[in-house]
């Protein structure tokens, strides 16, 4: 029945407006529909809890909304009493506050919006069989700052191991720290240079062939594998470098050029790059009947570093005169000069990961592993590592990096870039850990040392799996001689 005071008010400018089939304990107020000028006070209405009108007062509409009398509110464990929300948080409030607290912080006020949700539970809501963490309802996931959160546990960081899994003996290994006397073919032989003689060492299945001696007026000084194929450059202490197949254990060519020591070798497919001890560094086509191609003098003292980058656009080169240099292909001149390190500079690395990524590592007044672009010419980090840095590669399954160092304490870091964290520190070598080679699945890297030992130590994770071991590193830990 109308209520007879609201009527009189309102017959004369309108029909009595119908009632909706609400049950008993639920206001008509929220939903109160009449004829209004305006859309605009019609929303308001509709949406102004404070709005009254007469309990009595009988709405018919043509939307039908059903009779919760009837609903089973136990099966969605919600309670049929009004003040059964009291005391505890909805899951929409609870949503909203997590909202809240993940883009304004912890500390923002609870602001009730006004044109928010009631505050009663809906009926229609999903009932799980086991209970959502809170946090799965944020969508930025989780927020530490955010109380009364059970987190769910942080991933473990990857493990390294602290010992090599294998050692090998390899007498007459020198200790000097301008030589480079390891390298691990894409093949997977490792070609050690001993005294006058070249060691090959096939990590599949641990034989080892004698591939050269140089004679008792000469010694190796460098090695170095070519990108594809079976082909080995050897550096000698007379200036020579010589191609040999290492297939074949026969020797190639023999290209001259140097007039003292080569300390070091890059390959950038057919093009081989030579470092010496007269300060030059020597361009050699091997396709081609001439000993050289170029030679480029811009060093004041040994070239003990070269590296050519992953597109074989730019050739790094370090030497006894502290100085870092980057060359193209064609240039005669440097094209980009860093002077920063303050010792020898052998330590070279390019990203495989970053092009233009470059990183480099001083001697043992430095001790410093520096970062550059060279795309941009810029200098971007440094990091003192304590000790005299003598090598350094990236992996190319993870951005990582190891570092080898000699005086004083003679260790292995494994470090993530480009927070430049430790994962790992390893010893065991008793001199400078002068020599570092990575083996082609990126997984295993060997370093040798003055206490003529080479060490096999797994450092990095396969491509496609943390867990996997490599092929190189199921061998069972044990110590054999290379010769």
């Amino acid at each position: 029945m109308d209520d007879p005071t609201l009527s009189n008010q309102r017959n004369q400018s309108a029909p009595a407006t119908p009632r909706l089939n609400l049950p008993s304990r639920m206001s008509d107020s929220s939903f109160h529909l009449e004829n209004v000028p305006s859309r605009s006070m019609h929303i308001n209405r509709l949406l102004n809890s404070s709005y009254n009108s007469s309990p009595s007062r009988t709405i018919y509409s043509d939307r039908f909304i059903p009779s919760r009398s009837g609903s089973n509110f136990a099966l969605f464990d919600i309670s049929n009493s009004p003040t059964s929300a009291e005391g505890k948080e909805d899951g929409s409030g609870t949503y909203h506050s997590l909202l809240r607290a993940a883009l304004f912080g912890p500390d923002t006020p609870d602001k009730k919006d006004p044109l928010g949700p009631p505050a009663s539970r809906n009926i229609f809501r999903y009932k799980t069989e086991t209970k959502r963490p809170l946090h799965s309802l944020s969508p930025f996931g989780l927020d530490e700052s955010v109380p009364g959160i059970s987190h769910s546990p942080v991933k473990a960081p990857r493990k390294v191991p602290r010992s090599p899994y294998k050692v090998l003996d390899a007498p007459a290994l020198q200790d000097d720290f301008y030589l480079n006397l390891v390298d691990w073919s894409s093949n997977n032989v490792l070609a050690v240079g001993l005294g006058n003689c070249v060691y090959l060492w096939n990590a599949c299945s641990s034989k080892v062939t004698k591939l050269c001696d140089l004679g008792i007026d000469d010694s190796v000084c460098s090695v170095g594998w070519a990108q594809r194929g079976t082909h080995l450059a050897v550096g000698t202490s007379n200036g020579k470098v010589q191609i040999w197949d290492a297939s074949r254990c026969r020797r190639v060519r023999t290209m001259e050029g140097h007039r003292l020591r080569v300390g070091a070798l890059a390959w950038s497919s057919s093009l081989l790059s030579s470092g010496s001890r007269d300060k030059s560094i020597i361009q050699r086509d091997i396709r081609a009947q001439d000993d050289f191609a170029s030679k480029l003098s811009s060093h004041k003292s040994e070239v003990c570093g070269l590296k050519w980058s992953y597109d074989n656009r730019e050739l790094a080169s370090g030497g006894n005169d502290n100085k870092l240099f980057v060359w193209n292909q064609h240039s005669t001149q440097p094209v980009l000069k860093y002077c920063d390190h303050t010792a020898a500079v052998k330590a070279i690395a390019w990203s495989p990961h970053l092009h233009g990524l470059l990183a480099s590592g001083g001697g043992t007044a430095d001790r410093c592993i520096r970062f550059w672009n060279t795309t941009t010419n810029t200098h971007l980090s440094c990091m003192d590592t304590g000790s005299q840095v003598c090598n350094l590669v990236w992996s190319k399954n993870v951005n990582e990096l190891v570092s080898t160092h000699g005086y004083s304490q003679n260790q292995i870091i494994v470090w993530r870039y480009p927070t430049m964290s430790k994962l790992a520190t390893l010893t065991g070598h008793t001199y400078r850990v002068l020599y570092l080679a990575i083996s082609p699945d990126g997984q295993t890297i060997v370093t040798g040392a003055g206490d003529e030992t080479l060490r096999f130590w797994n450092v990095f994770p396969s491509p496609k799996s943390q867990n996997t071991d490599s092929e190189i590193g199921a061998s069972s830990l044990g110590r054999t001689t290379i010769r």
